[in-house]
């Protein structure tokens, strides 16, 4: 992870987007300070990491919602389904959550317009 904060120390990207593998979200709190540190905007797709405050917003599938439809698929099969047979579902519920307080340690405003539309704000 340090070779990458060096290379993004030095590219000086806008903005970074942040897979919300297991690695990295292991490491969360890392990101968490670089960014701050160099104050660099960050986003994901797991919610979770704007609810501590690593990082500053999430847009992503409801997480909790395909664990419960996967749940039925489980089922399903366990009845004796195909899992060839069984069509696969795209996720239709994507929530947007944005934390007010890592935005104000990055010293950024976010638009109202945005605000609006979040799912979650965190204050």
């Amino acid at each position: 992870m340090d070779r990458a904060f060096d290379i993004l120390a030095r590219e000086r990207p806008d903005f970074l987007l942040v897979h919300p593998s297991p690695t990295i979200f292991r490491h969360r709190e890392r990101v968490a300070q670089f960014a701050l540190r160099t104050r660099l905007p960050t986003s994901t797709s797991n919610r979770a990491m704007v609810e501590d405050g690593s990082i500053l917003m999430s847009y992503g599938p409801d997480f909790p919602g395909l664990f419960r439809r996967a749940a039925v698929y489980v089922d399903r099969i366990l009845k004796g389904a195909k899992p060839a047979d069984i069509p696969v579902e795209q996720p239709s519920k994507f929530d947007l959550v944005v934390n007010l307080k890592t935005a104000k340690a990055l010293a950024l405003t976010i638009p109202p317009s945005l605000l609006q539309r979040a799912d979650q704000v965190i204050e």
